[in-house]
């Protein structure tokens, strides 16, 4: 897969609509407490403003149910950039209103403009053509950075796309840089290629594990999903999360793995408690002895030493989804301890999940992985075999 590589354009002077991925998360008072998809970006941004282009960034923040809403604004991103670039960033009043648009057509070389939360607009998420066509307006150049919303076919990220040839729209550094590491690590892996799966349900990752089963050595499978796979092969899981109506496909991917040769492996013991709740009373039990009435909520101690084990001879390891209720101290230790392995080893480590990128973050490991993706969704789909609308009208054929 070939995208339209930003270098290839002639940006200079140009006016330039850049597609980011601020969703970032923040304190009850508004204060941005990670700021790494922010950071990810400057790369794209500051390659720009070396050409002398004036330009219009976009991103979502949140979930905004019906237009403007002050804690869903953009502000703090504004602020935030305006420290990190050390240039004054405009911040419009709005997405596409009288004032915004006109701040646009103003803009000069070397100027920044942040439109207000795409979400404010409700055509966005319905990729609607004429808020697609008034956004690609704005700017003679579209660049899409934002690969943490690459997988949704939204106004700004697929709709946008359709209106410039491809001679003035390209991927971004981070967008790029993202879809090679994913790439190449799902095709041409270094073996033994070792995928970790978390988190706490199977449905979400279905397509996946199907897509990886193949491709893999071995498969690690942790977190509430684990109990889906435990209860298909007949243990007794208590009270544990579980998806009923999914435990065929379970015995299916097992099954698929086994004709393949690929070793799949299963927590052996977990920490249960009676309550979902850190004041509730836990214990380390074997996977054949939960009570009836409580439940898993991380992998045991000697789950964490099989995982390492597993590890060892790993040249490739792709991990998405933590191994337990991590946000919980008390059940935090499962995935703190295989954060440390993966961070430890000497394989080409990529770490997928706005979950499991927070854990090692967490741990302190972070700069200890090879690489750490910005998108969850985007990843998993990428993972399972897709095409990303955002992408896709990158591609040079």
């Amino acid at each position: 897969m070939k995208l339209q590589d930003i270098k290839d354009l002639n940006l200079t002077g140009k006016k330039v609509f850049i597609r980011c991925d601020f969703n970032v998360p923040v304190d009850e008072y508004q204060n941005i407490t990670d700021d790494r998809r922010i950071k990810s970006a400057l790369n794209t941004i500051r390659y720009c403003l070396d050409n002398d282009c004036a330009i219009i960034i976009a991103s979502h923040f949140g979930r905004p149910k019906d237009g403007f809403e002050d804690k869903f604004s953009l502000n703090p991103v504004a602020k935030r950039l305006h420290k990190l670039l050390d240039e004054d960033v405009k911040l419009a009043p709005n997405v596409i209103c009288n004032e915004t648009i006109a701040m646009a057509n103003e803009l000069k070389s070397g100027e920044i403009m942040l439109l207000e939360n795409m979400r404010f607009e409700k055509g966005e998420t319905k990729n609607d053509p004429q808020l697609s066509q008034t956004l690609a307006d704005m700017a003679d150049f579209y660049i899409n950075d934002a690969f943490g919303v690459s997988h949704r076919a939204h106004a700004s990220v697929e709709g946008i796309a359709q209106h410039f040839d491809t001679e003035h729209k390209a991927a971004g550094f981070l967008l790029a840089r993202e879809i090679k590491f994913f790439y190449h690590i799902i095709e041409e892996p270094k073996r033994p290629f070792v995928s970790i799966v978390g988190g706490s349900k199977v449905s979400g990752k279905l397509e996946a594990l199907y897509n990886l089963v193949p491709k893999v050595d071995k498969i690690i499978i942790g977190g509430g999903m684990a109990f889906t796979f435990l209860k298909a092969l007949g243990y007794e899981i208590g009270n544990s999360l579980v998806e009923d109506d999914l435990m065929p496909e379970a015995l299916k991917i097992m099954e698929e793995a086994k004709k393949l040769g690929v070793k799949f492996y299963l927590p052996v013991d977990v920490i249960a408690a009676q309550e979902f709740n850190s004041e509730s009373i836990a214990k380390e039990t074997t996977i054949q002895e939960i009570p009836a009435d409580w439940m898993g909520l991380d992998i045991g101690p000697a789950s964490s030493i099989l995982f390492e084990q597993v590890l060892e001879d790993a040249n490739t390891i792709l991990w998405n989804g933590p191994m337990g209720v991590y946000e919980m101290d008390k059940f935090a230790k499962g995935s703190t301890k295989l954060s440390h392995v993966v961070a430890k080893s000497l394989a080409t480590t990529v770490v997928g999940g706005g979950d499991t990128a927070d854990l090692v973050r967490r741990t302190g490991d972070e700069d200890e992985m090879t690489f750490i993706s910005t998108g969850g969704g985007a990843s998993l789909e990428l993972i399972e075999g897709k095409v990303l609308p955002g992408v896709k009208a990158l591609i040079v054929e």
